[in-house]
Parts: structure tokens; sequence; C-alpha cells
């Protein structure tokens, strides 16, 4: 998989990334250039101020302005001119001065399924003794985002020594270790004519998981049991259990243990508890691209996904049986996240 932000975003984005602007060439040689990291101090050597359309059409109106007092010889037009070219003076800095100094921390994300939008959590440090106003985070290209939405930018005001942690969403297509996209801070406080920005290319990767098949068959029949499909009855035929456990809604009504139940019901806490039943000799369910039925491979390991996560549910204990990697039978959530893992990256 790519590492390279950039280098994710244009394979994204297929065929049609040879028919760009030239502002988007300019800005992927631009954004090859910057180093990633996951924090980021906003300087005078990564900080760019520009004006904005309003901007322009003050300069452009100053400067008739300024050419009209020179015709007609009007010194109030002079003052009027100079006085407003002063405060936009004044306005680059303050727009300038509004990021400057800032630091960003990213706290990479919870690995997901493919499609599914992954919460990112980037935190704003104001060391200052100086309010921010008028904030602006959120990514460079609204192209992962959730059901295709473009992205929103996240507003926020910072006081002064503070910190704010903002979440922001991302959504990947396919399963695999990705590159999170650049982002971008801005703003265009105090007059509105100035934008000042950063762009930051984050170093963290997001760890993307296949799309888990809706409606999957039944797992396959684990081994030392009857053919057939694998259903809670089965795994619960046996009147022998070991422990009790918090129930699950997988878990039919008759594992309950009403007693337990109704015991904990006369102090005011009641949750649901189900038996944990022993699993007979050699039930060890191992799951394996064969087993699926499928020649294709993104969909064979989708319905694996589905598989993994069932088991899981069921409490059995299952192992995965891949190409050049086999993952011994056990369950719990390090080994759900280990299997999800491994067929992330196959």
């Amino acid at each position: 998989m790519p590492t390279d932000s950039l280098a994710a975003d244009i394979k994204l984005r297929g065929p049609g990334r040879r028919r760009q602007p030239p502002a988007r060439h300019w800005q992927d040689w631009w954004l090859r250039r910057q180093p990633t990291s996951d924090s980021l101090e906003l300087t005078q050597r990564n900080l760019y101020i520009l004006p904005t359309r309003a901007g322009l059409m003050l300069a452009l109106t100053l400067l008739v302005m300024l050419v009209g007092s020179i015709n007609y010889q009007l010194n109030l037009g002079y003052l009027l001119t100079f006085l407003l070219a002063g405060c936009a003076a004044v306005g680059l800095h303050l727009t300038h001065a509004n990021l400057n100094g800032l630091r960003l921390q990213l706290q990479p994300g919870e690995p997901v399924h493919a499609g599914q939008a992954a919460l990112l959590a980037v935190t704003l440090h104001n060391p200052g003794r100086r309010a921010r106003y008028g904030l602006a985070l959120g990514w460079l290209r609204p192209g992962m985002t959730e059901h295709g939405n473009p992205t929103s930018v996240d507003w926020c005001d910072l006081p002064a020594q503070s910190q704010s942690t903002r979440q922001l969403r991302c959504t990947m297509p396919r399963r695999g270790r990705h590159a999170l996209p650049a982002l971008q801070i801005q703003g265009r406080f105090p007059l509105g004519i100035f934008r000042a920005w950063c762009w930051w290319r984050p170093d963290a990767l997001l760890l993307v998981y296949p799309a888990p098949e809706i409606p999957a068959p039944p797992l396959p029949v684990p081994s030392g049991q009857q053919e057939g499909p694998l259903s809670a009855d089965q795994a619960g035929s046996s009147d022998e259990w070991e422990d009790l456990r918090p129930w699950r809604r997988s878990d039919p009504l008759k594992w309950v243990a009403w007693k337990k139940v109704a015991q904990q019901a006369a102090s005011g806490n009641a949750p649901w508890i189900s038996r944990e039943f022993s699993q007979p000799p050699g039930g060890r369910c191992w799951l394996e691209p064969a087993l699926t039925g499928l020649a294709d491979t993104e969909r064979c390991l989708s319905r694996l996904c589905a598989w993994v996560l069932a088991a899981e549910a069921q409490g059995l204990d299952y192992g995965l049986r891949l190409e050049q990697l086999e993952i011994a039978p056990d369950h719990g959530p390090a080994h759900r996240r280990r299997c999800l893992e491994a067929l992330a990256l196959c």
C-alpha cells in the first residue's frame, strides 16, 4: 500500500487524474515537498497569506479612488484612500497573527471497515495570550467523505492559553493501510479581505478492514460437529455450562440466567446475564478462502470478514488460514482485531 498521502489521493482518482487543472498540478508539486508529521506548529515558514476576492475588489476600489483624487485634487479623497489602505494593511497583519503560533496534534483514528467513516481527532493548542477567532479546519480535498458529500469545514474559536479537540471524518473506499489526505487550516479574521492558510500532511496511517458481506452465509461447520449451518441452538445444546457472562444480542433467551437476573433486580440493578457453555471437543472453526466458494479476492475477503465477526459474536474459537499466514483458533477482541488486520493487509 502507498504510504505517501499524495500518491494515495492520486491513485483513488483513477484515470481522470490526467485532466487536472493547472492549479491542481501546482498543489501536487507543492505537497510533495512538504514533510509529513502528526504535529505541526504554524510559523512564518509554513503560513501563507493572500488577498481574497473581496480583498482584490477593495484594492481595485482604492486604485480608482486614488486616480480620482489625483485627477481632481481632492484632499479628502487622499485622506479616505490612505485611511482605507492603512486599515487593509493592519488587517493583513492581524490575519497572519491570528494563526501564527498555533500548534496542532493529530490523534490516529481506530480501524474501520471499508466505506465507514473514521473519526480523527485534531487538537488545537493556543499558547498565546490573545484569543484566536474564525479558525477553519478541514481536508484539503473533499474526496474521502461519507456518502460522497463534500467535506464540511470545522469552524472554531480558541480562547487565550487554551486548547480544543475537533473531530474530522474520513472515509476510505478500499481495504488496506492508507495514508491520510492533506489537511488545511485557514482563517480570514478580522476583515475577510485576506486569507491565511497552512497545508498539513499527517504522518499517521489509517487501517481499513474489508467491508463485511451483508447478508453473509452461515459459518462453516466447526471440526468435530455435524454438518449443517452453525446456529445458537447447536452451540448451546449441552446443558452443561461453565460460567456466566453479560448477555449478547445474538444469545437466545433460553441462555439467560433468569434466577440471577431476578436476584439482581431486587437490588435495583438487573443487567441480563447469559450462561457460558463449554464447546464440544474439537469444536474449532477454521476460516479460509477455499470455504467461501468465491473466485473474486475482494468478495472472498468480505465474506471472511463477516464470518470473523459472526464467530466472535457467538463466542466461538475460530482460526484464520490465508495463503502465507495462519492464525491459531482463539476468541476475544485482540484475536478478532488480529484476524481483521490480516484480512485488511492480505
